[in-house]
């Protein structure tokens, strides 16, 4: 059921004839030159620090209300049992 196909009669490879002239020199392409100074450097470095303070910042902020919805559950089983 999952076994291949195969062509009932395979047949050769073509031979390759392609040959390269050798009057040509080859392409080159240069990279494009990217300046890099130091106020680029400061930018990203600033928004790094900016962007991980924000990602603790929402991680502590979801456990603090993750504990708090545990200690209120807690608090209104225990005073539903008293009753």
């Amino acid at each position: 059921m999952f076994l291949p196909k195969y062509p009932d009669s395979p047949t050769p490879p073509p031979a390759h004839t392609h040959t390269a002239p050798t009057d040509l020199a080859p392409a080159r392409r240069s990279l494009p030159s990217v300046s890099i100074d130091q106020k680029t450097v400061a930018v990203l470095v600033v928004g790094g620090v900016v962007l991980t303070a924000l990602l603790a910042a929402v991680a502590v902020t979801a456990i603090s209300v993750a504990v708090a919805a545990i200690v209120l559950r807690s608090m209104l089983r225990d005073q539903q049992h008293r009753r």
